[in-house]
């Protein structure tokens, strides 16, 4: 059984939490790479950003729908990224997370790795008592077709891979302002809408730390891991040791809403 550290970040702007990613990444293979190998703990980070749009390296920049101008009036970022897939948003209201996993130690299949992740986030919308599923050559999960229109996207996918080691990972919406998803093609599917956790359920605003919890359960199924949860300053101090370094991403606490202002577990 594998272990896996999960770090909840808080709200961390996009930059400082791809620069975190890459440095994880970096660590994990070089500890593979060591004479002899390092079976150092995987590391999962889970954070919310603030408003950001990102592209895919084969996506097209003509699927964001805004100037320059009108991104700094929504608040909004935009990132061209190394990750595959077309373009997403980011935004508060989602549970994102980025798993670094080194494939080596579990299974060498892409394809099984990103079905394993979707598979988790739909075992967490039935715990919610909806059906989710996949749309044959999509990536993410969907809701529908059902009495309520044909599919939406509830979950977004996009990943890079290095000699094995992942990063990148998955965007949950649960309680986003879904408003910001006409301001692109999401994932460059015109056809289709996207949806949330909340939507579906009557738009209440739900628990994203009850949420999370559910979902890294249904992740330690799947990958046969064991994952230890790390908050706050444990999970700070945690990626400190683990990658030697004082210099970390801080959470963007004063786009915090007050009640949830300290780092936690989904935020």
């Amino acid at each position: 059984m594998q272990s896996i550290i999960a770090c909840h970040l808080g709200r961390v702007g996009y930059a400082e939490a791809w620069a975190l990613q890459k440095q994880l990444q970096a660590r994990l293979i070089a500890a593979k790479r060591s004479e002899p190998p390092a079976a150092i703990p995987h590391v999962m980070l889970f954070v919310e950003h603030p408003h950001v749009f990102t592209l895919g390296k084969n996506g097209s920049a003509a699927n964001l729908l805004l100037t320059e101008t009108e991104l700094r009036e929504r608040d909004a970022t935009f990132f061209h990224i190394d990750r595959g897939g077309d373009i997403t948003y980011h935004g508060p209201g989602q549970i994102v997370g980025y798993p670094i996993l080194d494939l080596d130690r579990f299974f060498t299949d892409i394809h099984r790795y990103l079905r394993e992740l979707e598979e988790s986030i739909i075992r967490t919308c039935a715990d919610y008592g909806l059906e989710a599923g996949r749309v044959a050559g999509r990536t993410g999960v969907w809701i529908g077709p059902d009495a309520q229109g044909d599919e939406r996207k509830i979950a977004a996918l996009g990943i890079r891979c290095s000699r094995w080691v992942t990063m990148h990972g998955l965007a949950f919406n649960v309680n986003p302002d879904l408003r910001y998803f006409s301001y692109i093609v999401p994932c460059g599917i015109s056809d289709r809408g996207v949806t949330s956790l909340s939507a579906e359920l009557g738009g209440a605003p739900l628990d994203q730390r009850a949420v999370s919890a559910r979902l890294t359960g249904h992740l330690a199924t799947l990958f046969d891991a064991d994952i230890t949860e790390l908050e706050g300053d444990q999970a700070y101090a945690f990626l400190r040791d683990y990658l030697g370094t004082d210099s970390l991403p801080m959470p963007d606490t004063g786009a915090v809403p007050q009640e949830t202002s300290q780092l936690r577990i989904a935020s």
